[in-house]
């Protein structure tokens, strides 16, 4: 008898929906908010493509850390094969060259040949290879490469 009584029970919450009148149920219903209401775009954000590292063009410095090179040399070319190259304005070094998502750029150990120069070349040396090892972004700005990182910013022109 108890358990009759306890499946009627629960047949009778189950049916209780069923029996509402129609505008009962219309009622109960939520209205979902707009876009507006809930502050949001009416249109979805457009993403910026990511740029593509310019692999194999050789780059000339024309500044460092806002100050032109000008009576320097100093170059660099990552190719295919992400291997860095360049002249550091006294010796020639290499090095593996990875730019990453993000726009994001990593340099590895630096090989450099043992060229002895004057200590102003040398310094300046120093200051571009420091730089170029300590690089963590890369972008193109009116067709100039710039690095940075913690060590400064590095920029250059297309080289022929």
């Amino acid at each position: 008898m108890i358990r009759r009584l306890g499946y009627a029970v629960i047949l009778a919450a189950m049916a209780a929906p069923l029996l509402l009148p129609a505008d009962a149920l219309s009622q109960s219903r939520q209205r979902m908010p707009s876009r507006e209401e809930l502050g949001a775009p009416q249109s979805a954000p457009v993403q910026q493509q990511e740029k593509n590292f310019p692999l194999g063009a050789s780059w000339s410095a024309v500044s460092f850390n806002g100050k032109p090179i000008a009576d320097r040399r100093a170059t660099l070319q990552v190719d295919a094969s992400l291997r860095g190259t360049g002249f550091g304005g006294c010796n020639t070094f290499s090095a593996s060259a990875y730019p990453l998502r993000a726009q994001g750029f990593a340099v590895g150990p630096l090989a450099l040949t043992k060229r002895t120069c004057d200590k102003g070349l040398s310094d300046f040396e120093r200051s571009y290879l420091t730089a170029l090892r300590a690089t963590q972004k890369w972008d193109l700005v009116d067709g100039k490469l710039v690095l940075t990182g913690s060590a400064g910013e590095l920029r250059f022109d297309r080289g022929f």
